[in-house]
């Protein structure tokens, strides 16, 4: 077991414990390092009359990641007890650490994120490498958990509870100058030997330390809960977290509790509070649900587990973008980010220059902030060439139209582009709903053609949705799935299909929304009970900023692409709507200043008139009915693009529903909704809003057979 923990001792009685957990590319919490943990803590006590100090660092490229989330997912009710006395061994043997009696120094030379900074933390001094890779924070709180290895309480004794929170509820990860300036680190090293004379250096200057929690005089920074203006903050904060959460997510409200109650009582008892905290959430369903897709089925994605195998890893050097509008800007912007060279292309020389314009407003507000040099500002707005000419994009590796969804105008500048760049450059389209395998029709190589939908703000959105056409070939998919990795997006792959995956699901939501306030269910229950579900936003609102006139362009071009192949297009409630908002009020969204809410003075509020014009005199809709139409009628229709085989993946599902459009974060997307739920239950309950609300809502024979077999979606 030592093994895992090496102890070495140098010539000036300073022993160095360097973790290197066998068998794993990363330190974590695990059997093995509470075991060698517990033996070097021992080993220490024994022999601190013949030491120095202590120096922690790692053999791995992290510093240590955290805790070992395979077991943690694996707690329970019935486990509970046996899992609170493990995390409370785990604090027990970092506290006997930092209360030796003897200097520690950690020597933090990678990423030290949750486990690994609370490491650091009960440590008397935290010197960091200054390089990029470095991140110290404790970001368990987007995963449905807490620190529970004595972050909360450390962190509120080091900074006080104002300048902690922040931290703690929001999982805000930090760079080496900005822990620096945060006070979180007290130094920073060139590399990893000035990490450690710096460490030694120290060791030998402070032979008597203690951290300043354990001093005589010792003050919580910035007051108690009981100081006037620590009280009066926390007198509004339950109310500001509450509005944020809306009680879907457990986490912060418990990190709340247990710094605010841990800071009104000493070490050991807040120590206690704050892991009996952290098991209420380690064996509860939300975690589960969190951990499970934002860990597990993320990094079964960012793997590449849906990259073609053969093609070799590829950089695009040079990028076209087609539109200077809001999204091309925005392509422009995240791949000028990564050192690309884009040419922003647009009909006319001011349309693209307005363009880059975005662009240089994003970098003159990161200029404020002092994130950004104005030398930086110039060399990134450098990157990106405006244009008017087709002529420009020769040379591109890849070119992305992001024009209107029109379906004759997007073919025209796909096809010009092709010709200006060459045999080999990948033609893709920013298409939200238009199929691929119809535009791939205006290109002279439909191998090469691909669909790629970013999502807006495309500075913002983590995910980019691969749309892979009919004869889009593996190494066209391959260089389209490294693109999206260069500039720091999350990649999901789909197959074709109208409106793909995510706008599919989108529109279900968008749609029922406005489908109940044509039944009368008053808009303002609507989008409150959107937000209660644990959506971001309301259908109205989302619908707004989408614009009712391009929902009903896109039904149109659908309704006019079916006639075409001999199907008739569906209908849905929500349509009439749409149409008597556009045509008989004039209100198309919120660019137009006007739709389901009104926009003056930069106030937002629901238009007054909907419950005159849309008031119903029917049966009164249940909240509960409300929030879960709008969720279940997502999760079906996620279910059915799985079923058709447009996804592939049930982390595909998950990750994408999340990260594209929004989906409830707390129940790990929208087939794991379906998992927690129960599949029996989930198909019970289905059933009974199909029989009120509409056959979009019966589940899938599949679904129903599944359930039968007591299966899940995995």
């Amino acid at each position: 077991m030592t093994d895992a923990i090496r102890y070495e001792k140098d010539h000036d009685a300073i022993v160095v414990l360097t973790i290197d957990l066998p068998g794993q590319s990363a330190n974590t919490m695990n059997a093995v390092y509470r075991d060698a943990m517990a033996h070097v803590i021992e080993r220490l006590e024994a022999e601190k009359d013949s030491i120095a100090g202590v120096i922690v660092t790692s053999a791995k490229k992290t510093f240590f990641a955290g805790g070992d989330l395979n077991e943690l997912v694996q707690a329970t009710p019935d486990t509970a007890g046996d899992f609170y006395r493990m995390v409370l061994r785990i604090k027990q043997d970092l506290r006997r650490l930092e209360t030796l009696g003897k200097p520690v120094v950690a020597a933090i030379n990678g990423a030290a994120l949750g486990g690994g900074w609370e490491i650091c933390l009960a440590c008397h001094r935290r010197i960091a490498l200054d390089e990029p890779s470095v991140q110290v924070g404790l970001p368990e709180v987007t995963l449905g958990l807490l620190p529970g290895g004595g972050g909360v309480v450390r962190m509120v004794r080091l900074l006080g509870l104002e300048k902690a929170l922040p931290y703690l509820l929001e999982g805000r990860k930090l760079r080496p100058a900005a822990a620096l300036k945060a006070g979180l680190v007290h130094e920073l090293a060139r590399d990893r030997e000035d990490l450690l004379v710096r460490a030694r250096q120290w060791i030998l200057a402070n032979p008597a330390v203690a951290q300043p929690w354990d001093t005589r005089g010792y003050a919580l920074p910035g007051g108690t809960p009981a100081s006037p203006a620590v009280a009066q903050m926390l007198s509004i904060a339950p109310s500001i977290l509450r509005e944020k959460t809306r009680g879907c997510l457990p986490a912060p409200e418990k990190i709340l509790c247990a710094a605010v109650e841990g800071a009104q009582v000493d070490f050991d008892t807040a120590q206690l509070i704050e892991a009996r905290y952290f098991t209420e959430l380690a064996i509860g369903q939300v975690a589960k649900n969190m951990i499970g897709t934002f860990w597990f089925q993320l990094n079964d994605i960012t793997s590449g587990r849906s990259r073609p195998a053969g093609p070799p890893r590829s950089r695009v050097k040079r990028l076209g973008v087609i539109g200077a509008g809001m999204m091309g800007a925005g392509i422009a912007h995240v791949a000028a980010a990564v050192d690309i060279q884009v040419v922003l292309k647009d009909v006319s020389l001011a349309a693209a220059e307005h363009g880059r314009q975005r662009s240089a407003a994003l970098l003159d507000a990161q200029v404020a902030k002092g994130r950004m040099t104005a030398e930086q500002r110039e060399a990134f707005l450098a990157r990106i060439q405006p244009s008017e000419r087709d002529e420009d994009f020769a040379g591109c590796d890849l070119v992305i139209e992001a024009v209107y969804e029109d379906r004759a105008l997007k073919g025209q500048v796909s096809a010009a582009a092709e010709r200006a760049a060459g045999a080999e450059a990948v033609i893709a389209s920013n298409t939200s709903t238009l199929p691929i395998s119809g535009l791939a029709e205006a290109v002279a190589r439909p191998e090469r053609f691909i669909g790629l939908h970013f999502f807006s703000p495309v500075d913002k959105m983590p995910l980019v949705e691969i749309i892979r056409g009919a004869c889009t070939d593996e190494q066209t998919l391959a260089r389209a799935f490294d693109f999206v990795q260069q500039i720091h997006k999350t990649p999901i792959v789909v197959n074709d299909s109208r409106g793909f995956f995510t706008s599919r699901v989108f529109a279900t939501f968008a749609q029922e929304g406005i489908a109940m306030l044509g039944e009368g269910v008053p808009a303002a229950l609507i989008e409150n009970e959107a937000r209660n579900a644990g959506m971001p936003v309301g259908p109205l609102a989302v619908s707004d900023e989408v614009s009712l006139s391009l929902m009903s362009h896109i039904r149109r071009q659908t309704e006019e692409d079916l006639r075409a192949a001999g199907q008739a297009a569906p209908e849905h409630p929500a349509h009439g709507v749409i149409e008597r908002m556009t045509g008989t009020f004039q209100r198309a969204g919120k660019a137009a200043g006007a739709g389901f809410y009104d926009y003056e003075g930069g106030q937002k509020r629901l238009w007054p008139d909907l419950a005159k014009h849309f008031g119903g005199q029917g049966d009164p809709v249940p909240a509960a009915d409300v929030r879960d139409r709008l969720l279940f009628v997502q999760a079906l229709e996620t279910l059915r693009c799985l079923e058709e085989g447009v996804l592939t993946s049930v982390a595909d599902a998950n990750v994408g529903s999340i990260f594209g459009i929004g989906f409830a974060s707390w129940t790990g997307g929208a087939l794991q909704f379906i998992n927690q739920y129960g599949l029996g239950a989930f198909v019970e309950r289905a059933d009974a809003l199909a029989a009120r609300y509409g056959e979009r809502f019966r589940p899938t024979e599949g679904l129903r057979a599944r359930a039968e077999r007591g299966d899940t979606y995995r």
